[in-house]
């Protein structure tokens, strides 16, 4: 079973909820990526550095989500700075990982962005 199967499964979590949580699950996987790629170039340190950030607040954010943290909407507001800085360092760079990173960035931003004000 995916994880994205596993979240649908939990009950007490909304659609926005859900959204957010498959948003910093992709923003993870695409960030770990972005910073592999930078790896042994020192013009893409500030971006691999971003991304591992990110990679870290993301996927803690994702489960204080799925478990019901109580910390869940506070940890969304750094979550979405973490993602916007880094979507702005990556935007910068024409690496094919560096574009992509960013637009996964924006999206997962917005999600964490409506649950810090939920």
């Amino acid at each position: 079973m995916s994880l994205a199967e596993t979240v649908s499964k939990i009950d007490r979590l909304n659609d926005d909820q859900r959204e957010c949580i498959e948003n910093c699950n992709e923003a993870t996987e695409v960030c770990e990526w972005c910073a592999d790629e930078c790896l042994g170039d020192a013009d893409m340190e500030e971006c691999a550095r971003l991304c591992r950030d990110v990679a870290d607040i993301a996927s803690l954010h994702a489960r204080f989500m799925a478990r019901g943290s109580d910390y869940s909407s506070d940890l969304a507001e750094t979550c979405a700075e973490a993602c916007e800085a880094c979507a702005e360092e990556c935007s910068q760079h024409d690496a094919n990982h560096c574009q992509v990173c960013a637009d996964v960035l924006q999206d997962c931003a917005e999600s964490c962005r409506r649950m810090a004000g939920a």
